[in-house]
């Protein structure tokens, strides 16, 4: 009975959607799509899923996806866009927890066992649908036909240029993932960089690479948490990209205090990171916060970009540019889906099928999240300044630019 009531009550949201959606259940019975030939087919795999879809957020659609209940097929864009028309407006989940929330320990041990579940999954995986610098944060794209591979190079050389850096100088970057931004300030700009991970997977292939490069006099990538990072003899530039996700909010001061540091007076870093756009809020809402935290990111954390410069201001590292590259990140993460989507063969024999669709998922669901404007991301350059108060930059972004 209740399972004719729930189903019921489905048939009619699907229709009040007005969109082509066809449902299939488990036992055989479909529900014809309201208009046309379906967009997305849906395959309610078990009846416990009749409840999610009766009452969604997208966090439980996920979920039920990932531990195949739910099945779907369909173009990922009209997959993600099917979600949120299912669960209402856009407003609940741009706006998701408020206050402090839950308490999130970040000791080395668990940031060093968040960090292996996410990174050390499979570097065969990866490489299917990363660039060719294996690079896993946000490209930067130039041009509307910009490959992947292009746009990449573009956003290594990007962070080298707004830093200004320079032969010899010292270069540091936490997070370093699989080594592309030190290889590249060390064979481009004749830094003598020093890259930090805690994946064992990305450290032992960066150290390869470096190997294959005879970059080794240059470029070194140590398995080693940023908090134990030695302060013996400071950098001149600094760079983090895609990391202070994982650091959490309440250990912002401390994370910018070493930061701050490791820098020479006078020196640059570049925090590139993902951030709320919501003011006060620290998830996204409609579950989404829960799920990446269960099957992605465990103890990840965002924040508003307010935060983050507050948080850098008092360490001592002064503000000089703020640039959101939230569309180039939706870009991005679209290439990934749908490299990913066309090496699904190899991606199944590398991780399996649970695997292969949280990331499916989680990658979709991040670019409909940028496109939509739940969340951005910044590349925040701040200067360490002199006794004096002097800052050796130019007067102008022109710099940057010139080509």
């Amino acid at each position: 009975m209740m399972d004719a009531q729930l189903i019921g009550r489905l048939e009619r949201r699907v229709c009040q959607l007005g969109i082509p959606v066809g449902l299939t259940l488990w036992d055989g019975r479909s529900v014809p799509p309201p208009a046309g030939p379906p967009k997305v087919m849906v395959k309610v795999r078990s009846p416990k899923v009749l409840a999610v879809l009766a009452n969604p957020t997208m966090g439980k659609l996920a979920r039920s996806y990932v531990e195949q209940e739910l099945d779907v097929e369909g173009e990922s864009r009209d997959i993600i866009r099917l979600g949120e028309l299912l669960c209402g407006t856009g407003e609940e989940v741009r706006r998701g927890k408020r206050g402090l929330g839950r308490w999130v320990w970040h000791t080395r041990l668990f940031d060093r066992k968040a960090i292996s579940r996410h990174y050390d999954v499979s570097d065969e995986f990866f490489g299917l649908w990363l660039d060719r610098q294996r690079v896993y944060s946000c490209a930067y794209f130039r041009r509307e036909d910009d490959t992947l591979d292009i746009a990449q190079e573009q956003k290594l050389d990007y962070i080298c240029r707004k830093l200004g850096l320079a032969a010899g100088e010292r270069f540091l970057d936490i997070g370093c993932g699989w080594g592309a931004l030190v290889m590249w300030a060390a064979q481009r700009y004749g830094a003598r960089a020093l890259g930090v991970t805690l994946s064992q997977n990305q450290h032992d292939y960066a150290r390869a690479r470096i190997r294959e490069l005879g970059l080794e006099r240059r470029c070194e990538v140590r398995l080693l948490d940023y908090r134990d990072i030695p302060e013996v003899e400071p950098f001149d530039k600094i760079a983090s990209v895609g990391m202070f996700e994982h650091v959490g909010r309440r250990n912002l001061p401390g994370y910018f205090g070493k930061i701050s540091r490791l820098l020479k007076p006078g020196g640059l870093v570049m925090n590139h990171g993902i951030t709320l756009n919501a003011v006060g809020h620290q998830e996204l809402g409609s579950d989404i916060g829960k799920f990446i935290d269960d099957y992605v990111f465990p103890g990840g954390e965002l924040t508003h970009i307010s935060q983050v410069i507050g948080a850098l201001a008092a360490q001592g590292l002064e503000c000089w540019d703020v640039e959101s590259l939230r569309p180039h990140y939706a870009r991005t993460l679209w290439h990934w889906v749908e490299r990913l989507e066309a090496n699904r063969a190899a991606a199944l024999v590398a991780v399996g099928e649970k695997l292969y669709r949280v990331w499916r998922i989680y990658m979709a669901g991040s670019a409909h999240a940028f496109e939509r404007g739940w969340m951005s991301i910044y590349q925040v350059l701040a200067v360490k300044p002199l006794a004096n108060g002097t800052i050796g930059l130019p007067l102008t972004r022109d710099y940057l630019y010139a080509r």
